[in-house]
């Protein structure tokens, strides 16, 4: 069973995009607390968020890319309506 995602066990899920959206608008919000802090620590900090950001751009692409594919090839989701998965297996009851 999925904990965030939707799925036809949890209609009430989030699309893998939005949640990857929201984390990024998170982090940036923490580089801007962070970004006049000139110490080494909060460098290294606001380097590793910044390579971050950038991993997760590209995951959200990749997310959005899938989501193009499969409305394209099955139509729109019916997930957060208890609809079956339009790719692989119903999960397991």
């Amino acid at each position: 069973m999925t904990h965030f995602l939707r799925s036809d066990k949890k209609p009430e899920g989030h699309k893998l995009e939005d949640l990857l959206m929201q984390l990024r608008a998170d982090i940036l919000h923490r580089c801007e607390v962070i970004a006049a802090d000139p110490r080494p620590e909060a460098l290294h900090v606001m380097s590793n968020n910044v390579k971050i950001l950038g991993l997760m751009s590209d995951a959200i692409n990749l997310a959005l890319d899938s989501t193009r594919v499969l409305d394209r090839a099955f139509g729109p989701s019916q997930a957060a309506q208890g609809g079956p998965p339009r790719i692989g297996k119903s999960e397991a009851a």
